[in-house]
């Protein structure tokens, strides 16, 4: 390798870890209040036969193994669990993740939480019936990389579960957004179009209307996407 090539390389990866260390920085600071919301933490009872219900809509029957991707404070991984799936939940807070821990052993179920980088996770490809990934590839540098990367870690036969929204528009000057490239949510047909060269079949489930879920009357898009059938390409 040439000293050009090394030189790019390593600023490449320190750019990466620079990313993951405002994400991480970013995500570390919601985590003391992120369960207050209802849809975060399903303290509420409905709020968490809700998501149970959708998950089991989302998810089939025979999965074993789900990835959980970007997973917070773990609510819907230990959901997962709780329903006798076999649970990894990935996220690049330790904030979060310790919240997470917690959360499981207080409701004595076994979920394997690690730390890393929910983008680029560090998994066996084609390990996984599910991978399931909420309100997550907003606050991505290379959304689509990370696309195709989860397809990779899917079965044959596996799907990719996105819950998602579009919130906000950060050219508005929201005080929300943290400048990646699907800053303040995606469409539900943008992320359709980013994934339809790597499955088969992708089903649009519109959720806004679903107060259950949230807790409250949402005005903005929120949706899930259930993506099925990694293409040969991608699968392989």
């Amino acid at each position: 390798m040439g000293r050009l090539s090394a030189l790019v390389i390593l600023a490449a990866t320190i750019d990466r870890v620079d990313r993951l260390r405002g994400i991480e920085g970013y995500w570390s600071s919601q985590a003391s209040t992120f369960d207050e919301e209802p849809d975060h933490g399903l303290t509420d009872p409905d709020v968490r036969l809700a998501w149970a219900a959708r998950l089991g809509e989302w998810i089939p029957p025979e999965a074993i193994r789900v990835a959980d991707l970007g997973c917070g404070t773990g609510s819907l991984s230990v959901l997962l669990a709780e329903a006798g799936l076999e649970v990894i939940g990935v996220d690049a807070s330790p904030a979060m993740l310790e919240r997470a821990r917690a959360k499981a052993q207080t409701l004595g179920v076994t979920v394997e939480f690690a730390l890393g980088d929910a983008a680029d996770p560090d998994l066996a490809d084609g390990l996984f019936d599910v991978v399931l990934s909420r309100h997550v590839v907003w606050t991505l540098a290379d959304p689509i990389a990370a696309l195709v990367r989860w397809a990779r870690l899917l079965t044959q036969d596996g799907r990719l579960v996105l819950v998602e929204g579009r919130w906000f528009d950060p050219s508005r000057g929201s005080a929300e957004g943290i400048g990646m490239p699907w800053d303040g949510g995606v469409s539900a047909e943008d992320l359709m179009t980013a994934l339809h060269p790597l499955f088969e079949r992708i089903d649009h489930h519109p959720l806004s209307d679903d107060t259950a879920l949230w807790g409250k009357t949402v005005t903005d898009e929120r949706y899930a996407v259930v993506a099925t059938e990694p293409t040969t390409t991608q699968a392989t």
